[in-house]
């Protein structure tokens, strides 16, 4: 199949299961994956002008949205080759500049440096490269704990969504806060309990990928993100060969959704390089 034939909507059989894929805008690809605990309507607010530059493939993570759950653990390496799939699917030929929110971001850094001829350039918006530390790792299993027994009630959305969304858009931006909010309620449990198992606990550290990545990257976070902090970011951006980092205030780990027009003028200087 190719890019001037591909459909607007297409399904694709991949090692993570069956992948929701939106297409959209022409030009050279760039490959959309959001964060964990929404879906591909999270980049609703930056893919119109987003597609003005680029043939957008947006992808929608296993376990969430319209794509399927594999019924087993997977990993990052396994998404980064589902993205691989979905690219030979749609008969690419050329490298693509890959956009990442968190989960999304983790897997553009494994795509990056295990195929950096396919990466034109990486831009990460939210996305740790450290895994969780132990404090983190005990308050997610409480919350997995809770959410196994009694499902996605009130109290786990709103901590959720707090936890995602910055305090100045959770004041002033209640259709953000609406979306993540129906993201999460209408997950299935047994699949969001496989996604936090696999992409949340089992998250490695990836700073020793980090030298593998040749193409310009870009690691964007927010003042309100509890675990990127500009320091760190700065930090782990010196380990690359072509590393930037950029600083988005009043957001948290859904910079497109709270920041879409920082957003989308960050990826367009990113595209220009």
């Amino acid at each position: 199949m190719s890019m001037a034939t591909a459909p607007a909507h297409l399904r694709v059989s991949t090692p993570v299961g069956s992948l929701a894929v939106r297409v959209r805008g022409e030009g050279p690809t760039a490959v959309l994956w959001h964060s964990l605990f929404v879906d591909d309507r999270s980049w609703h607010r930056v893919e119109r002008e987003l597609a003005r530059d680029r043939r957008l493939v947006i992808v929608t993570g296993p376990s969430h949205g319209a794509s399927s759950d594999p019924g087993r653990r997977y990993s990052l390496d396994d998404c980064a080759a589902a993205a691989g799939e979905v690219i030979e699917r749609l008969d690419l030929r050329e490298p693509v500049d890959w956009v990442g929110n968190a989960w999304g971001g983790h897997v553009g850094v494994v795509f990056a440096a295990t195929w950096p001829d396919r990466c034109r350039t990486l831009a990460t918006f939210g996305t740790p490269i450290e895994a969780y530390g132990p404090r983190e790792q005990v308050l997610f299993r409480v919350m997995l704990a809770a959410y196994r027994v009694v499902g996605m009630v009130d109290f786990l959305a709103t901590g959720i969504g707090d936890a995602l969304l910055s305090p100045s858009t959770r004041a002033r931006d209640p259709e953000a806060t609406a979306l993540v909010v129906d993201s999460l309620r209408t997950l299935k449990r047994p699949a969001l309990v496989n996604a936090m198992l696999s992409i949340s606990l089992g998250r490695p550290d990836l700073t020793p990928r980090l030298p593998a990545i040749r193409c310009p990257t870009l690691f964007v976070t927010g003042p309100d993100h509890s675990e990127w902090s500009p320091d760190q970011a700065e930090a782990k951006s010196s380990l690359l060969a072509s590393g930037s980092v950029a600083v988005v205030p009043e957001t948290a780990y859904l910079t497109p959704l709270e920041a879409p027009e920082a957003t989308i003028r960050l990826v367009r200087d990113l595209w220009q390089t």
